[in-house]
């Protein structure tokens, strides 16, 4: 009981507070994994499956009718499971996305039937000048909907923890070691679709350069951000100078004339 709570509070917090505080990334797998971790006493192993489901998860981006899964809801439940039942990241890479996607259609549910019913009750409010009960209503429908949102995580854990045990320890250790490579190329998989949204062939000479600096001079990831970190600074003030002296040369050219033309002028006057 008291798991379930606390995994259904870290999944209010966290995915329901960033609906509400903005563009915060508080509902980002590398967040909540180690909250949830925190609350259930095993902060590394949720710092380990955060870190391995952020990989997953890193070029999904939920944008209008564009979505694949919720990684929120996934990680909180995908790291409660591995946590209880000791089976580590293998167990939450194998989880995370039919969670993630059961938990995406559930949360659209609950926009449409329990959001979306009083939009016209917000244009009435509007259109009266109501502003106090349109802010009651606005924080109602918040707390409503991410509290059922959050009882989906609750009773997941509470009723789904002894099943889904079971039913991991009648899996072969030939299919669980399958499982395991999968999960082990998902965070690829996840930083494909990373690399297809930002790639751009006037700066993919820098991802060369990172995969050399750590294939062949075995640089470590902070020594890389590091050295990341640099490179942009030197384009961002080459950038500055570029955009400072291209602001100066239509002043310079207004001189030019200008001068020209006191120089015509006195040649006529004379």
């Amino acid at each position: 009981m008291l798991e379930a709570f606390l995994v259904a509070f870290a999944v209010f917090i966290c995915v329901g507070g960033a609906e509400l505080a903005g563009f915060t990334m508080i509902n980002r797998p590398i967040v909540i994994g180690p909250f949830v971790g925190l609350l259930l006493g095993d902060l590394q192993t949720g710092v380990t499956i955060g870190a391995a489901l952020e990989a997953v998860f890193m070029g999904v981006v939920n944008i209008g009718g564009a979505s694949a899964a919720e990684p929120g809801i996934a990680t909180a439940v995908g790291t409660a499971f591995a946590i209880s039942m000791g089976k580590g990241t293998e167990v939450a890479l194998t989880l995370a996305l039919p969670i993630g996607i059961l938990g995406l259609q559930i949360k659209t549910i609950l926009y449409i039937f329990v959001v979306g019913m009083f939009a016209k009750k917000f244009d009435k409010l509007a259109q009266e000048g109501r502003q106090k009960e349109i802010t009651i209503l606005h924080f109602g429908l918040w707390t409503v909907n991410w509290m059922l949102y959050s009882a989906v995580a609750f009773f997941g854990i509470f009723f789904g923890s002894g099943a889904v045990s079971k039913l991991l320890n009648m899996i072969p250790d030939v299919v669980m070691n399958g499982l395991t490579v999968c999960g082990g190329l998902l965070p690829a998989v996840g930083m494909a679709m990373l690399m297809k949204m930002l790639w751009d062939n006037k700066i993919c000479v820098f991802f060369f350069l990172g995969f050399l600096c750590v294939a062949y001079l075995k640089l470590p990831l902070v020594a890389l951000a590091v050295l990341g970190v640099i490179i942009a600074f030197v384009i961002g003030m080459n950038d500055y100078d570029m955009n400072q002296l291209s602001q100066l040369r239509p002043v310079a050219a207004t001189a030019d004339l200008n001068e020209l033309d006191e120089e015509e002028e006195e040649f006529f006057n004379e």
